[in-house]
């Protein structure tokens, strides 16, 4: 056998000069974002890990638990624009994503002129998504998947980067339409906000009450964020760790030799393999953030629940017995890390 070409081999040491250096800027916007929505850690560190993987975020929790608030403070922190558009049911497609208008000029002539929607920006905050209808979440699709739209035939490129930050209320299940799986699919991450306990909540009741936060400067640049989306695509995950996501995705699915008793009973159907690209990616962030030249089997087990809990839809049978997905990918996990080590 031939031998590997040592300059095709990654420089470890320059990778993880890089590293570092980057971690540092990340760990800076993390402590940010931490004082800024206070009892949120959790939801903070896994938003940063998929604005490093390039993915988009669905946001669930009860009204006044700081959605729009940590959406906007990430803008602001990553020195990116920002848009809020409130999803109703009489939300057209061309209010978020822009349409031609007609345009008079001094001599009397007349032309069509695209006017770009909200969705031309960097950080979008879709409040509400499930309030708008169907024809109106679908409008984000080709945004979110392609970073691009096409309307009346011509194609408008979307700038880098662009995240989608979706929200929705558990609460408020009247006048809602859930989001078709194609569109859960689109989101790398799905995390819950939960109460503060009585610590974090008298924190944020004294510092939302006083005097106003001044701006603070931004904490990465643009250009810093896309170098460090550029270095988490360059950390290497270990074949026996991409084979370990492999096997969980299968195991996700009830007809897969793979799943466990939990899935073959109570799932409808499992993960794409959209799931597995979203857990190694944002793998690779969570090793950037941690200091790691690459990803482990603990990664993968950190984040399978937020990449798959919303790809994991249950059948009658499951719903009745109040299963959770989480629980399903829980077990998913179980099966695939048994079978690893066999």
């Amino acid at each position: 056998m031939p031998r590997p070409d040592p300059s095709s081999a990654p420089d470890v040491a320059a990778l993880e000069e890089r590293i570092e250096r980057c971690r540092a800027s990340l760990r800076a916007l993390s402590k940010r974002l931490d004082a800024q929505v206070l009892g949120q850690r959790d939801v903070i560190k896994n938003l940063i890990y998929a604005v490093l993987a390039g993915g988009h975020v669905l946001l669930e929790g009860a009204p006044g638990l700081g959605k729009t608030t940590l959406a906007h403070a990430l803008a602001e922190a990553l020195e990116l624009t920002f848009r809020r558009v409130q999803f109703t049911p009489d939300l057209m497609p061309s209010d978020v994503l822009g349409a031609r208008v007609l345009h008079v000029a001094e001599d009397g002539s007349r032309r069509f002129e695209f006017e770009p929607g909200p969705i031309f920006t960097h950080v979008l905050l879709a409040d509400e998504i499930n309030r708008a209808t169907p024809r109106t979440q679908a409008a984000l699709l080709e945004a979110m998947q392609e970073r691009q739209v096409t309307l009346h035939g011509a194609t408008h490129k979307l700038d880098e980067p662009f995240l989608v930050i979706a929200t929705q209320n558990p609460l408020e299940m009247e006048g809602t339409y859930p989001l078709p799986e194609a569109q859960l699919d689109r989101f790398l991450f799905e995390l819950f906000l939960e109460l503060p306990d009585e610590r974090a909540l008298v924190e944020v009741l004294s510092a939302t009450t006083g005097a106003a936060r001044t701006k603070e400067p931004a904490t990465l640049s643009r250009a810093d964020l896309l170098d460090a989306r550029a270095l988490v695509r360059q950390l290497p995950a270990p074949s026996p760790v991409v084979e370990l996501v492999a096997r969980l995705i299968l195991a996700t699915h009830p007809e897969s030799r793979l799943a466990p008793d939990a899935v073959r009973a109570h799932a409808r159907f499992g993960a794409s393999p959209r799931g597995g690209q979203s857990i190694l990616l944002a793998a690779k962030a969570r090793a950037l953030l941690d200091g790691r030249v690459h990803v482990t089997a603990d990664d993968v087990a950190a984040l399978a629940a937020p990449a798959l809990r919303h790809r994991i839809a249950l059948n009658y049978e499951g719903e009745a017995a109040g299963a959770r997905p989480d629980d399903l990918v829980a077990a998913a996990l179980g099966a695939a890390q048994k079978r690893a080590s066999r």
